[in-house]
């Protein structure tokens, strides 16, 4: 498990593992933010198991098992307390992380995650998606990729102006890679079971959520905080897509830090 540490640690400042989503390296995703984060926090960001430069021999794809290895990391880096903040499919695995070590965690930041659905509206929003989540999700082409980033992104526009040679070598260079893992991962997430009807997480969670996602609608934000009342609180940000690490990423920072440090 590969993870990008603080160079020095700051006393008394709160430590956070931010966790990024289904796509490229946790560097490539988390860019725009780790500056600004990493000087109020001690911030630690992980590469999920397949992304990156994190591997493994294991055949388990399960966000419980990626859940488990953070922690476990985090552990041998000395830090056995900690805040967890995850974005789309990385807040899969920090729901998980406060669920199996609510010891270790102190609070929970869920960011454009999906965690509460009926089984109608997982097949409805397949449907939506227009093409095989595995197809939508490990692009093979700049065309896949564009259509990707209209989906995901309202604001970032420049990255989806970027020039088709550009966007082939992120693929072949960033998003290809472990392909079959890619999909095995996306496979258990669109079987898997829905999440218990009440929720059992016990530290207090802040949910931040865009209003212009169109993968995951504001809608999940309330169902999410619904679902774990009375200890989770909703921050929408106006104007923002799915992807809040591109459209919206200082804002996503701000609400982080003030949650931490109130």
């Amino acid at each position: 498990m590969h993870f990008w540490v603080p160079t020095k640690l700051k006393p008394g400042q709160p430590t956070l593992i931010l966790i990024p989503g289904f796509g490229g390296s946790s560097l490539w995703q988390f860019f725009i933010q780790v500056w600004h984060l990493s000087r109020r926090v001690n911030l630690y960001v992980p590469d999920l198991l397949f992304f990156g430069n994190s591997y493994s021999d294991e055949t388990v794809r399960s966000d419980d098992f990626q859940a488990r290895c953070i922690v476990e990391g985090m552990k041998k880096l000395g830090e056995n307390r900690f805040n967890v903040a995850g974005i789309s499919y990385g807040g899969y695995v920090t729901y998980k992380i406060g669920e199996m070590y609510p010891n270790e965690v102190e609070k929970i930041v869920i960011v454009s995650s999906g965690i509460c659905y009926t089984e109608e509206q997982k097949n409805e929003h397949l449907e939506k998606l227009g093409k095989s989540p595995k197809d939508f999700l490990v692009p093979q082409n700049p065309q896949d990729l564009r259509h990707l980033l209209d989906f995901s992104m309202y604001r970032a526009n420049w990255l989806k102006m970027l020039p088709g040679f550009f966007l082939q070598h992120a693929i072949d260079a960033v998003l290809k890679e472990n392909g079959k893992q890619k999909k095995e991962i996306l496979e258990y997430l669109i079987n898997r079971e829905p999440v218990p009807e009440h929720g059992n997480l016990s530290r207090e969670t802040l949910i931040i959520w865009g209003d212009r996602d169109s993968v995951f609608p504001v809608k999940y934000a309330y169902e999410l905080q619904r679902h774990l009342e009375p200890i989770a609180k909703v921050q929408v940000i106006n104007g923002a897509g799915h992807a809040l690490n591109f459209d919206a990423p200082i804002a996503m920072n701000n609400h982080i830090i003030s949650f931490l440090q109130n």
